[in-house]
């Protein structure tokens, strides 16, 4: 056909189709399947350190993300000996392709193999409410995992952790949140949609606030899209260390997957944040 030969045209649709195939099979099965440790430092050097385990969007029963996914993160975490271990939401699944609802009790269950000195705390996100906000927080709590939601915990040695309601499908307030918390006091700030921390004026300043929801967008292409994440936070907020007026803000990518059951360059991650204490 117009002088080309039938092998240099069987070569360009079969290579691009080759390429298209390996993608696909890349970020639906191999990226979801891993599981990564990001690690971060917060604070100036030279103090006593606290190790800070961070696991968000468990999303138990989207593909790639079942009862066994949760076991190994469960053991990859107390593999890393943390201090104490913070949950940013969404252990629920809905609405992803080809992905199965888990009741929140199984998931506990598996949950409560996580421990730590200072102990584990969680916020709830929006699927969780969507799906089953009191049955989830009874699940975990009942694991021994309290569960935040516009309230604060004193941790022993004076440190606080304080956790602010869903963006999306609750109402968060910092001014509630922080009411027990004395002036000065060291805290960290957990939420589950980093959209909630475009609100903050509260005049504590947390050692850093932690948030998930967004999954670095499920796919970070970017020489070709910014990211694209859901609430307010925007694509600058999608991922990785950032500032947030002056408080580092510590956005995961977490585990699971939603809507579309892909990942491809935001791999499934546990962080981990060695944090120097003043």
């Amino acid at each position: 056909m117009f002088g080309v030969p039938l092998k240099w045209v069987l070569w360009l649709i079969g290579v691009p189709a080759l390429l298209g195939t390996a993608l696909t099979l890349y970020s639906v099965v191999i990226e979801p399947s891993r599981l990564v440790v990001q690690r971060y430092e917060v604070g100036a050097s030279g103090g006593d350190t606290l190790r800070v385990a961070l696991i968000a969007d468990l999303h138990v029963g989207s593909p790639m993300a079942g009862l066994g996914k949760v076991q190994r993160v469960v053991d990859r975490v107390i593999a890393e000996e943390p201090d104490l271990i913070l949950h940013l939401g969404d252990f629920l699944v809905s609405g992803v392709l080809l992905g199965t609802f888990v009741e929140p009790e199984p998931i506990a269950d598996v949950l409560t193999g996580l421990e730590a000195p200072l102990g584990v705390y969680a916020v709830l996100g929006n699927h969780d409410w969507w799906e089953d906000g009191p049955g989830m927080e009874a699940a975990l709590e009942a694991a021994g995992i309290e569960v935040l939601e516009n309230e604060s915990v004193e941790l022993p040695g004076g440190l606080w952790v304080v956790g602010v309601a869903d963006d999306t499908t609750r109402d968060p307030n910092f001014d509630v949140a922080f009411e027990d918390v004395p002036e000065g006091a060291p805290s960290i700030l957990i939420g589950h949609d980093p959209g909630a921390y475009l609100d903050y004026t509260h005049p504590a300043q947390p050692m850093f606030m932690a948030a998930g929801h967004t999954h670095g967008g499920q796919i970070y292409l970017p020489w070709l899209f910014d990211p694209v994440v859901p609430g307010r936070a925007g694509p600058d907020w999608a991922h990785g260390l950032l500032d947030a007026g002056g408080v580092p803000l510590i956005v995961s990518s977490g585990i699971g997957t939603s809507i579309l059951p892909v990942r491809l360059g935001r791999p499934p991650e546990i962080v981990i944040v060695e944090v120097t204490l003043s």
